[in-house]
């Protein structure tokens, strides 16, 4: 049977949901996300209110992604650092990347809301890999 830290992943799980905000927030990633999406960052800032059910259906999809991403640190057993960025790196490559390639290319997603999102990615995933991979 396959031993999964639970409090690891809740730990893992609420740090890259506060991440999450903090990377679509005004001081990293906000204006260009909006301007990107067609959206003044002034005018949306100011009618701005966080949407509580929308953070609950995030915070969730934290906790599911951690859970998984501890069972496959788990399986693989997954014990370095160099090990969980490693496995984080490719994880990351073989999934966010590669949708977020096909929306550029399919769904004309600009590029650099593609990066935007590729980045958010890029650190859960990492944060993640790194928190359940040392606290076992």
């Amino acid at each position: 049977m396959v031993h999964v830290n639970y409090l690891a992943v809740i730990v893992a799980a609420v740090a890259v949901f506060v991440l999450g905000w903090l990377w679509y927030s005004p001081l990293l990633f906000f204006k260009p996300w909006m301007r990107l999406r067609g959206m003044d960052p002034d005018a949306a800032m100011a009618g701005a209110k966080m949407p509580g059910g929308k953070l609950v259906v995030e915070l969730v999809r934290c906790l599911v992604l951690a859970y998984i991403i501890a069972r496959f640190v788990a399986l693989l057993g997954v014990a370095s650092l160099f090990g969980a960025v490693h496995f984080g790196l490719f994880v990351w490559i073989g999934f966010p990347v590669i949708i977020l390639t096909g929306s550029v290319l399919w769904e004309n997603t600009p590029w650099k809301m593609a990066a935007i999102h590729a980045g958010d990615w890029l650190v859960k995933i990492m944060v993640i890999s790194i928190i359940v991979t040392f606290w076992r």
